[in-house]
C-alpha cells in the first residue's frame, strides 16, 4: 500500500475501462489488481472534456523523476494490452502505473517495489494527456 495518497483525478472513460479490464477473467486476480481498484476507489472523477491537462490520464506520456536517484524518466500510461516490453510503456496494472494514475504534475508518491525498496516519483511534466489534446475517446 502507498505510505502517501495524494488525491486523484480519473476520467470517467478511463474509469469504465478499468472496471472492465479488473472484472475481465484475464486480469481479475492479476498481480496489482487489487491496488489498482482501491485507486480508483478513492478518486474523484471527471468527464474527460473537465480533465485538468495537468492530471496523469490512461495513455498519457509523463516524466517522472525519482528523488531518491535524481534519474529522469519518459513513461505512457498505457492497458496491459499496449504494454509490449517498450521500457516507455508501463501498464496500468505494474505498481508505478497504478501509482501515477490521476496524480497531477508536482505531485510526488511513495510507492513500495519488488525486493522491499521504495520510491518516491515525482510527476515533473506532462507532454501528452489525450483529454488535453481532444482525444477523449481514444
Amino acid at each position: 500500500m502507498k505510505t502517501a495518497t495524494p488525491p486523484i483525478v480519473v476520467s470517467s472513460l478511463d474509469l469504465e475501462r478499468i472496471e472492465a479490464l479488473l472484472e475481465s477473467p484475464a486480469y481479475r486476480q492479476f498481480p496489482g489488481a487489487e491496488a489498482l481498484r482501491a485507486e480508483i476507489m478513492r478518486a474523484s472523477i471527471l468527464d474527460p472534456k473537465d480533465m485538468p491537462a495537468d492530471v496523469v490520464t490512461m495513455n498519457s506520456t509523463v516524466k517522472v523523476i525519482d528523488e531518491g536517484t535524481h534519474e529522469e524518466h519518459q513513461l505512457t500510461l498505457v492497458y496491459p494490452r499496449d504494454a509490449d516490453g517498450d521500457p516507455g510503456k508501463v501498464s496500468v496494472l505494474a505498481p508505478v502505473g497504478s501509482a501515477i494514475l490521476g496524480l497531477r504534475v508536482g505531485e510526488t508518491i511513495r510507492w513500495p517495489m519488488p525486493g522491499g525498496r521504495q520510491v518516491a516519483l515525482r510527476i515533473a511534466a506532462i507532454s501528452y494527456q489525450p483529454e488535453a489534446a481532444g482525444h477523449l475517446h481514444r
